[in-house]
């Protein structure tokens, strides 16, 4: 796994709707921009969009388009302006600070999350970089469209600023995590954060990656995750790493793992008990 990507964004696959049905595993829901709702939100597997009433979901669909995400493809860069944004259905998008050569991660996006919905309020310009780690799909909307959908159906607002308030608290706590916690916590951290976004065991990165997204020396990685592999937390393999035991793994994480898994969580239990 690299962590150069290219500079502009990839055009959407042709294959789009056939890698969409072997991720989802069922009938598509949205064919592209235009095409209405056809099914119940069941067959959605973004946390955000499944959340919200089918007359709201019916709606957004109509301007919803399906996208394959690719190996280190750019979603968002900073300082620049934003289209679209993008409801991740599979896959894993790494949302991290891009500057003077270097990249520090702020947080991992997957099914649960959007990417540019922060963007909503206010200016187009981004402030960080998005890059797609692990290939899957998506579902995108022109910002202009969703901003409008937002002021005619007060739900759709609602829970996308209830998933920013989220991911601004995942931002921050990377922040003081890197400042205030070891090697060992903050790896077994994104371990287990990384498998909650993607609702998987098994990580394809490797330890050059984790090293240089997370600001830690690639050999103190290595040696960590030797370490993991000892305890019978993971297991190593060429370019993957598998969780094995995942108690063992949340046990050596620090507690922003849980506070930051607690507060999608919660966003997510308040958005259900407010839309039953």
């Amino acid at each position: 796994m690299t962590d150069r990507a290219p500079a502009v964004l990839e055009a959407p696959d042709s294959s789009a709707d056939g890698v969409l049905k072997r991720l989802s595993g069922t009938q598509q829901m949205f064919r592209g921009p235009g095409t209405a709702c056809r099914s119940s939100r069941s067959f959605v597997k973004n946390a955000i969009l499944a959340k919200i009433s089918p007359q709201d979901l019916m709606a957004i669909g109509e301007f919803l388009e399906p996208i394959v995400l690719k190996e280190r493809m750019v979603l968002q860069e900073p300082k620049r302006h934003l289209d679209h944004v993008y409801f991740v259905e599979a896959g894993l998008v790494s949302l991290r600070i891009a500057a003077a050569g270097s990249i520090l991660e702020v947080a991992v996006i997957g099914y649960r999350g959007a990417i540019g919905a922060s963007l909503l309020v206010g200016s187009h310009i981004s402030t960080h970089q998005a890059v797609v780690l692990l290939p899957g799909s998506a579902h995108r909307i022109r910002i202009q469209d969703l901003r409008r959908l937002m002021d005619e159906r007060p739900e759709i607002r609602k829970q996308l600023s209830r998933y920013d308030q989220a991911l601004a608290l995942h931002c921050a706590q990377t922040g003081l995590c890197g400042v205030r916690h070891g090697r060992e916590k903050r790896l077994a951290s994104w371990l287990c954060l990384a498998s909650d976004a993607v609702d998987a065991h098994t990580l394809p990165v490797t330890h050059e990656y984790l090293s240089s997204v997370l600001g830690l020396r690639r050999a103190g990685v290595t040696e960590t995750l030797s370490q993991f592999e000892e305890q019978g937390s993971i297991r190593k393999r060429r370019g993957v790493l598998e969780i094995d035991d995942r108690e063992s793994l949340e046990q050596r994480a620090c507690g922003c793992f849980k506070l930051i898994s607690g507060t999608y969580a919660s966003s997510e239990s308040v958005i259900s008990a407010e839309g039953d």
